[in-house]
């Protein structure tokens, strides 16, 4: 009979070798270890768009693991429109966007308190039209995904399976029919060309500087 620390390694193996969605349905019946398999899958891919944004590799930790919760919470409400990897980094995104957000206001704090013992936090709230409010959080989320649907297939499908699917880079170039040295070429190509796409909307920082 096999011991429970033999089943869970049992599981644990089994879990590695199912696609996300399968992940996700057990995840909708309530299995943790379903769920603790897709954070350890989506992990670094998760980090890196956390500190394209937050610019710090703390902040960006903090942030992954509070959307990380947030998509385990609501995870019933995932309606599979689209990848489960999209879906987490709109997650991913909007925590860090709120972040910065947060240090920008706090920043006004600071400079105002030092000027004024007048103003209120209230007040803080009416500074005029921030460049995050007219996008809305979810807008660059969304426009990431656009960019990266319009990016050529080239250069998006080593994107996808590297980057977003986080596939190491053997199992990449088996699945494109090529060489790991050009998958590892094509992966420059394509971040290179999501970075100029991305700088057409937000200027050399990205995302970040919705909130500069």
């Amino acid at each position: 009979m096999d011991s429970p620390k033999g089943l869970r390694m049992q599981n644990r193996t089994s879990f590695r070798d199912m696609a996300d969605d399968e992940l996700v349905t057990l995840c909708q019946q309530g299995d943790q270890a379903a769920f603790d398999e897709l954070m350890r899958r989506h992990q670094i891919s998760a980090m890196k768009v956390a500190v394209s944004i937050v610019r710090d590799r703390q902040d960006a930790e903090d942030e992954v693991q509070n959307a990380f919760w947030k998509a385990y919470e609501h995870i019933n409400q995932f309606q599979r429109d689209a990848k489960f990897s999209t879906w987490l980094t709109r997650i991913v995104v909007n925590q860090c966007l709120m972040r910065l957000r947060r240090a920008r206001r706090a920043r006004f704090a600071y400079i105002d308190d030092a000027q004024s013992d007048d103003i209120t936090a209230a007040d803080l709230k009416d500074l005029g039209p921030s460049p995050e409010n007219v996008l809305g959080l979810t807008e660059v989320a969304a426009v990431l995904e656009l960019e990266i649907k319009r990016t050529p297939p080239l250069l998006r499908n080593v994107f996808l399976l590297r980057d977003v699917e986080n596939k190491p880079m053997p199992e990449v170039a088996a699945k494109l029919g090529i060489s790991v040295a050009a998958a590892k070429s094509r992966l420059l190509r394509a971040r290179a060309e999501l970075r100029s796409r991305m700088r057409r909307h937000y200027g050399d920082m990205g995302p970040a500087t919705l909130m500069s």
